[in-house]
């Protein structure tokens, strides 16, 4: 009930009604003023998703997108699948399940490349064009052009130094938006909230202004952000000591 009631409120662009209803309110109490100094900081907010190691993710985007296609054409994808498929990829892939030695999870992780390519390919020559326009197989290409390379006509698993910047990377299947990011000591994977508040020392510091943003997003990028929306809100003062 609560998770349709949120996505209504997103739906209709009305997630602010209450805040700005209960700052209404705070300024007829006079405890917001007018030209009041307000500063601004960003903390993380985790995605409700696990944190994968690479060789899980890449299990965990196959896995994804085969239980997609099942769905929107299961014939199709019976036809395609081998006997190994359905041992691989039916349970979540977990790390306590994956090979111990290095070797073993790199041959892993060349076999399952192998397995996306495969079903890429099918997609792509021979597949329903439906299939194609499926978030899952677009995330399926962009988390195989991150892991993988393709040299003659074979792809095999990247080395780290080969691998893009992680704050570009998909972390999860279930959640494209979703980044790792870092600020001081604390690690995330997930998004980033930068929230405004008053600072006068002779009344209470409450919450003005919030803004949702992707994990990576600089904390100095939103300083124009933050003050157009304190502006839509007809603040007398942008934030001052913002940082």
């Amino acid at each position: 009930m609560l998770s349709e009631f949120r996505c209504r409120l997103i739906a209709d662009k009305s997630e602010g009604l209450l805040l700005d209803t209960l700052l209404d309110r705070l300024r007829s109490l006079e405890l917001i003023k007018p030209r009041g100094r307000q500063r601004t900081d960003s903390t993380h907010v985790l995605a409700a998703v696990r944190r994968l190691n690479r060789l899980e993710r890449v299990g965990e985007t196959l896995r994804a997108v085969l239980n997609d296609i099942a769905v929107e054409a299961p014939q199709w994808l019976q036809a395609l699948a081998t006997a190994e498929w359905y041992d691989r990829y039916s349970g979540r892939v977990e790390n306590y399940r994956l090979p111990k030695t290095d070797a073993a999870r790199e041959q892993l992780a060349s076999t399952i490349g192998g397995d996306g390519r495969k079903l890429l390919l099918a997609i792509d020559t021979m597949g329903i064009p439906e299939l194609a326009k499926l978030p899952a197989v677009r995330m399926l290409r962009q988390v195989w052009a991150e892991q993988y390379i393709e040299e003659n006509g074979q792809i095999r698993w990247r080395e780290v130094k080969e691998m893009p910047a992680p704050a570009s990377l998909i972390s999860s299947p279930y959640d494209s938006e979703a980044r790792y990011s870092k600020k001081r000591e604390t690690t995330w994977v997930g998004y980033k909230v930068h929230l405004t508040e008053t600072c006068d020392p002779e009344t209470p510091h409450l919450i003005t202004n919030t803004e949702t943003t992707l994990a990576t997003v600089p904390d100095d990028n939103m300083l124009k952000t933050v003050h157009q929306s304190l502006k839509e809100r007809q603040k007398a003062h942008p934030c001052e000591n913002a940082r």
